[in-house]
């Protein structure tokens, strides 16, 4: 099977690691964020990792779920209807952090949202 890896390039060492396995069980795999185009702008970029989704039988990520050069392929992918498969994906983000100093800083009661939210669910 031909396999494109696309994600965050701060995970190398991860994306390093899997491409070996998939190797070693027989698979043809292509990594284009780490190819070497130092002529190539954002658009040239953009078209490469279309060739390298477009020829790949199936996509794995590894994200960190900031990359916006990610979902722009996971769109690419998308719309080709190619196969995903994660990887890994970061679990910690900035979103994370944010609704956990919510829930821990404040709560609905602290504003009084609590009988707008109850009237609206019907409670």
């Amino acid at each position: 099977m031909k396999i494109a890896l696309i994600g965050s390039t701060q995970y190398k060492d991860k994306f390093i690691e899997h491409k070996a396995k998939l190797e070693k069980d027989g698979h043809e795999v292509r990594i284009p964020a780490f190819d070497d185009h130092p002529d190539f702008d954002e658009l040239d970029v953009c078209k490469y990792n279309r060739e390298a989704i477009k020829w790949a039988d199936r996509v794995d990520m590894i994200w960190d779920q900031r990359s916006s050069g990610t979902v722009f392929d996971f769109g690419m992918l998308f719309m080709a209807e190619k196969p995903l498969r994660i990887v890994y994906m970061e679990r910690k983000t900035f979103r994370g952090v944010m609704e956990k100093y919510e829930s821990e800083s404040c709560s609905l009661e602290d504003f009084g949202y609590v009988d707008a939210y109850k009237i609206q669910k019907g409670e």
